[in-house]
């Protein structure tokens, strides 16, 4: 048994390994995955010590509580929120300390929705199609955290950055979302092309990893039939039957049925990973490049 691990004393609501994700197998069925605040993953990463590519763990909401083998060095990002070593208030957006056997939790968002958790050594995890990244849509990569749970490390650097403070953006207090046009917005009618970008939307509760998904103004299609399912791309705006436009994230399908008004520039797509439902969303349209 090696003492190069992390045991999960609370999994939380929602909490996975994620690291850049599998990009490139599209053709086989599989979504491109990784974290979904790509910023704030990279940032812990660096600050332990970690190479882009070490995965990290992606909490939901409420947060998680692991415990170390091993002293390790950790750094906690994405949606700020407290930070505890055996109870003892620890810095977040730093490289941390934690002795072996000592209790790391990793309190609610306070504002947004996810937070990241670097290790140094990274999260090691087999490997899936070259990543240890968990797809809530395919199934592949490890499973969900789960209380009892134990997570392989890497092995340790000792190349953290020393730092006082590691600045962030905070959560959106209102998500704009720069889209090009197409490929099908010609499947729906003028006036509904205006109300898609000129019209305030909000966050629903129902959005997820795989698709962030909007309250507000239905949409109304010039076209009645249905489309043969075509591919679809990360930041694709696909517009259900309900005419609620739905923006896919990192586990979205690789082809879907229902036409596409827009694609969300991917610069923006971080942002999205942190804004809690109920919060203002516009859709900007841009020339296309």
């Amino acid at each position: 048994m090696t003492d190069r691990a992390l045991c999960v004393v609370r999994a939380g609501a929602l909490t996975t390994v994620q690291d850049l994700g599998r990009p490139g197998h599209a053709h086989l069925g599989v979504p491109r995955s990784g974290a979904l605040d790509g910023p704030a993953a990279a940032l812990v990463n660096r600050l332990v010590g970690n190479a882009p590519e070490a995965a990290v763990l992606e909490t939901t909401l409420n947060g998680c509580t692991v415990r170390p083998r091993s002293a390790v060095t950790v750094a906690v990002g994405g949606a700020p929120c407290h930070v505890t070593v055996d109870g003892r208030p620890v810095a977040w957006g730093a490289p941390v300390r934690v002795p072996a056997g000592a209790l790391l939790d990793v309190g609610a968002a306070m504002s947004g929705v996810r937070s990241y958790v670097a290790v140094c050594g990274g999260i090691a995890v087999d490997p899936v199609l070259g990543s240890r990244s968990t797809d809530l849509l395919s199934g592949l990569g490890p499973p969900p955290l789960t209380d009892g749970a134990v997570l392989p490390l890497g092995r340790p650097t000792e190349r953290h950055a020393r730092v006082d403070v590691a600045p962030q953006p905070a959560p959106p207090a209102e998500l704009v979302l720069r889209v090009t046009p197409g490929p099908r917005d010609d499947w729906f009618t003028p006036a509904a092309v205006r109300v898609f970008t000129s019209r305030v939307y909000r966050v629903s509760p129902a959005s997820n990893r795989i698709g962030l998904r909007t309250e507000g103004p239905a949409l109304e299609r010039a076209l009645t039939g249905e489309l043969p399912s075509e591919g679809v791309v990360l930041g694709a705006v696909q517009v259900p039957p309900d005419g609620r436009p739905v923006v896919f994230l990192a586990d979205h399908p690789t082809t879907g049925g229902y036409p596409v008004i827009a694609v969300v520039r991917s610069a923006d797509l971080p942002a999205a990973a942190q804004t809690v439902p109920g919060t203002p969303v516009r859709f900007v349209a841009v020339r296309r490049r």
